[in-house]
């Protein structure tokens, strides 16, 4: 899996984890556990309620489909992660990814011409150490046919 997916993918688990803590913790708080206070979210004639409710449950399956995933990868070899890429990449956080991602090989004109000079440059200080060092041979080889 492409190295920048861990970090989103390990930071949306943490941020999600925050959220279903926070849930259980005021669930708690009201004497209710999540199932309860998520059935009092779904009773509501309110829409608003009932809404947040529908939102909640979302958020606690996404949480638990995320934790499943990120614990998964973290167990696999590189081969394994490789091969299950498709399975693992979620839409929302392999997009995000996909948008932020920057080449290692830098593709722009100011990295394309900066590897160029590089290029030049060590082929020029590679043939001029090359042009030195064979220098005594090629005096030999002049001097045998004089």
């Amino acid at each position: 899996m492409c190295p920048a997916v861990y970090p989103r993918l390990g930071g949306a688990v943490d941020e999600l984890r925050v959220i279903t803590e926070d849930f259980d913790r005021a669930a708690l708080a009201g004497g209710l556990d999540r199932a309860a206070a998520l059935g009092r979210f779904e009773a509501s004639n309110d829409d608003f309620l009932a809404g947040r409710g529908s939102s909640m449950t979302a958020t606690f399956q996404r949480y638990d489909n995320l934790s499943a995933t990120l614990a998964r990868i973290e167990g696999a070899n590189a081969v394994e992660r490789l091969q299950s890429l498709p399975a693992y990449l979620d839409t929302d956080i392999g997009q995000r990814t996909l948008e932020n991602y920057r080449p290692a090989v830098p593709v722009t004109m100011e990295g394309i011409l900066y590897a160029g000079g590089g290029f030049i440059l060590g082929y020029l200080v590679l043939s001029g150490l090359w042009r030195f060092v064979s220098m005594p041979f090629k005096r030999r080889r002049y001097a045998a046919y004089r």
